[in-house]
């Protein structure tokens, strides 16, 4: 089992594909992205934070020069918040071959507390920052590193620290008009009030060239947890959209 999960990480990121930019990052225009999807489970990977409902999700980002934000929101179906996100970045190192760049992030997460009389919706503050490096073996291949600490801000918050590594794989010829990507992910969570655990994550999308509909899905594991009752196997599929 080992030497097969060997040989696929590999096979998934040395793919011979690699060819120099010469344009300098540092003098790039304003450049605008959006996107937004629609699916079927609100997964986040602190399980905590999880909608486990249908779920519409809108991010944008505005990037120059070496600095980006990047807000997202996030809904369920019926329009009441989930997460609202301000991530602002900033590219310590943008080289051909690597990647470093670190963020903060303004946060709001929507819950909903039960009571024998009503359904309370309250609002909590998080402040994080993360670190990203990112090693590319080609422009369609990577593997990335994140650290991320979370600290929330209100009474019935929880604090911790995210530890990721992910393997990724763009343009993936898929018949002679189709493209997929895909993402493998291992990543650690640990947090107060027993939110700790180890999890694997995969991540697949389908598109056709020019086209800027894509079908995704996403399935995350948990291998070993504190989190009660267990997060087990998560899974959603949906639709994108990206202007």
């Amino acid at each position: 089992m080992k030497k097969l999960l060997f040989c696929l990480i590999t096979s998934f990121i040395f793919t011979p594909n690699w060819s120099q930019e010469s344009a300098d990052s540092t003098k790039r225009k304003l450049k605008a992205e959006a996107s937004v999807s629609l699916n079927s489970n609100g997964i986040a990977y602190v399980p905590a934070f999880s909608l486990d409902k249908p779920a519409i999700i809108g991010s944008f980002s505005l990037i120059k020069n070496r600095f980006s934000y990047d807000p997202a929101l996030y809904f369920s179906m019926d329009l009441r918040p989930w997460i609202i996100d301000n991530w602002f970045h900033y590219k310590i190192v943008d080289r051909p071959v690597f990647e470093c760049k670190v963020g903060g992030v303004i946060s709001t997460f929507f819950s909903e507390l039960e009571t024998t009389e009503e359904t309370i919706h309250q609002a909590q503050k998080y402040l994080a920052a993360e670190f990203i490096g990112t090693y590319k073996f080609s422009p369609l291949s990577s593997l990335s590193f994140t650290y991320l600490i979370d600290r929330g801000q209100d009474p019935g918050t929880i604090t911790g620290h995210f530890f990721n590594f992910q393997a990724n794989r763009t343009d993936i010829p898929l018949g002679r008009k189709g493209l997929l990507s895909a993402s493998l992910q291992i990543f650690y969570l640990n947090y107060t009030g027993d939110n700790d655990g180890l999890f694997t994550a995969a991540n697949v999308a389908a598109t056709l060239k020019n086209v800027p509909f894509a079908i995704f899905a996403q399935a995350v594991q948990a291998l070993s947890s504190n989190i009660s009752p267990f997060p087990g196997f998560r899974w959603n599929i949906g639709l994108s959209y990206t202007l």
